[in-house]
């Protein structure tokens, strides 16, 4: 079984590697959205993976750790593209949830899925 939790948080950044010109190397910001999936076997007692309210103990220091700031100057981000913060996401949140994936959304309709391969 998979389950999943979708946090939100805003915060600003800039991406320093795109070509000269391209619009993302300005500072802009983003409503970005979260979620975390993990996997596991249902308990035959509760009918559930897990509380939901587990996952949302276990990610909210690593959510703190973004809101409302600027990420490229949070170490291991200063490149915060999508792919990037879905894999430093990944890292801080797998000690303590069995995570299956992370999706990032930093439009409605941009994103990425990362399960935890290189």
């Amino acid at each position: 079984m998979e389950i999943f939790r979708e946090f939100k948080f805003e915060a600003a950044h800039r991406l320093p590697n795109v070509p000269d010109g391209h619009k993302c190397a300005r500072l802009h910001g983003h409503s970005y959205r979260i979620e975390v999936h993990v996997r596991g076997e249902v308990d035959p007692v509760t009918g559930w993976l897990m509380d939901f309210a587990e996952i949302k103990t276990a990610f909210k220091p690593v959510l703190d750790q973004l809101d409302h700031y600027y990420l490229n100057e949070i170490a291991g981000l200063e490149n915060p593209t999508s792919e990037v913060l879905a894999k430093w996401l990944w890292e801080r949140t797998i000690d303590s949830l069995p995570l299956s994936a992370i999706h990032v959304r930093e439009t409605c309709t941009s994103g990425c899925i990362y399960r935890g391969e290189d």
